[in-house]
């Protein structure tokens, strides 16, 4: 599952962060770090936080590794400001 956060968009709420903390983090006030190739074991997690987002600013990809023949992808987080 590959997940994207429009860091524009995002307005610091944390209600991922409170939901999902393995995956979502606040970084001081306002920005967030998030892991963008989250595990199939926090899915459930994850869909309630994007669902919970008062701003709709995070993207799920469910993505079928296996069937696309695709490696991990590199980077382990983002930071925002907003």
């Amino acid at each position: 599952m590959r997940l994207v956060v429009d860091l524009n968009r995002c307005q610091g709420y944390a209600q991922c962060a409170f939901l999902a903390p393995d995956v979502f983090a606040m970084h001081g006030d306002e920005g967030l770090l998030y892991d963008p190739q989250a595990r199939a074991a926090q899915r459930e997690r994850v869909l309630q936080a994007a669902a919970a987002c008062p701003v709709q600013a995070i993207l799920v990809d469910e993505l079928d590794l296996a069937a696309t023949g695709a490696g991990a992808a590199t980077g382990s987080g983002e930071v925002s400001d907003g």
